[in-house]
C-alpha cells in the first residue's frame, strides 16, 4: 500500500474513533463541548495516529485496539495545542489554517477545552477496545501516555522551551528540551503497541525504541526550519512565529544550512535503526522521507 493511502485509511480510522468519543458526551456544557470538537476535529494529518498504526500492524496488532492508543495520543495533541496556542503561551491566532480555539470561542472555553481533552485521552484508554488477552495492559498504556504527557513529557519540555526563550542554550541542552516537548509524545506512539505486542525480542525492541527517539528529534528540527523557510498559508500557522518570539530552534542555534544537514543525518540514522529490523518496514520508511523530506 502506498503511503498516502496509509496515511488516509489511518486518518479516517482514528476521525470516526474521535467524532464518536465527542458526539457520547452528554449536552450538559455546549459551549465546551464545541470547542473541544472544534480543537480535535478541525484537521491536521494525524502522524502520531498514523505511527501508532504502523509500528502496531507491523508487530501484527489489530487496527481496532491501535485506535485506542492512537485516539487517546491525538487528543493529548489536541490539547496541546489549544494551550500552546493560548495568549500566555506562544499567542498565535492561527492554527491549521483556521482561527485558533480561544479565538474562535474564547480564552476560558480553550482552557476548559484543553483540559477536558486531557481528561477524555485516559477516559478513552480505560474504556476503549482491547483484546481480551490485553485488559490486563491498560495500567501500563495509562503510565506511558501520562509520563509522555506529563512533567517527565510534554508539559516540562513546554517549560524548559519558556525558560529557554531568549536564552542561549547549547546543542545538548536543546534536544533535551525536545525529547521531552515533542518527542515524548512521539515515543508513545511506539511504546504503546510494544506493550501489546507480546513476541518481540529485547534487541528489536530497543531499535523500535532508537528509531522512535530518532523521528521525534526530526519532527522537531523540521519544525524549526519549515518556520523559517516556509509561508504561513502551508504551514497553517504564523510563519517566523519561532524567530517573532525568540525561541531557541536549530536554525538560531547551527544556522540553516546545518540544521538542514542535521536532520538529513537524522533520516540517515532513522532508516538504519528500521533495516535492522526483521519486519516489513516499508511504510515507516517511507513516512520516515516523508517527514524529511515534505516542503524542501
Amino acid at each position: 500500500m502506498s503511503l498516502s493511502r496509509y496515511q488516509q485509511q489511518a486518518k479516517e480510522v482514528v476521525d470516526v474513533y474521535l467524532q464518536q468519543a465527542i458526539d457520547a458526551l452528554p449536552e450538559h456544557a455546549p459551549r465546551l463541548k464545541q470547542a473541544m470538537a472544534y480543537a480535535l476535529l478541525m484537521g491536521g494529518k494525524r502522524m502520531r495516529p498514523f505511527l501508532v498504526f504502523a509500528s502496531g500492524e507491523m508487530l501484527g496488532l489489530e487496527r481496532q485496539e491501535l485506535a485506542t492508543c492512537a485516539a487517546a495520543i491525538e487528543a493529548i495533541h489536541a490539547y496541546s495545542l489549544v494551550h500552546d496556542d493560548l495568549p500566555a503561551m506562544d499567542d498565535d491566532a492561527l492554527r491549521r489554517g483556521k482561527p485558533t480555539c480561544h479565538i474562535q470561542f474564547d480564552e476560558a472555553t480553550a482552557i476548559l477545552a484543553g483540559d477536558a481533552l486531557q481528561s477524555l485521552a485516559f477516559e478513552l484508554l480505560c474504556s476503549g477496545t482491547l483484546s481480551t488477552a490485553n485488559q490486563a495492559k491498560r495500567v501500563d498504556l495509562l503510565r506511558i501516555l501520562s509520563r509522555a504527557a506529563g512533567y517527565s513529557g510534554m508539559c516540562g519540555g513546554q517549560a524548559m522551551d519558556i525558560a529557554a526563550t531568549g536564552q542561549n542554550i547549547d546543542q545538548n541542552q536543546l534536544e533535551l528540551l525536545h525529547s521531552k516537548k515533542t518527542g515524548a509524545l512521539i515515543e508513545a506512539c511506539i511504546e504503546m503497541p510494544l506493550v501489546l505486542a507480546d513476541n518481540v525480542d529485547t534487541a528489536h525492541q530497543e531499535r523500535l525504541r532508537e528509531y522512535a527517539k530518532i523521528i521525534g528529534l526530526a519532527f522537531q528540527v523540521r519544525d524549526d526550519i519549515l518556520d523559517v523557510i516556509s509561508d504561513s498559508d502551508t504551514l497553517g500557522k504564523p510563519q517566523g512565529s519561532d524567530q517573532a518570539l525568540d525561541k531557541s530552534t536549530y536554525p538560531a542555534l547551527l544556522g540553516l544550512s546545518q540544521a538542514q544537514t542535521y536532520l538529513h543525518s537524522l533520516h540517515q540514522q532513522a532508516l538504519q535503526a528500521l533495516r535492522a529490523l526483521p519486519y516489513n518496514t516499508q511504510i515507516l520508511e517511507s513516512f520516515t522521507d516523508f517527514v524529511i523530506e515534505r516542503k524542501f
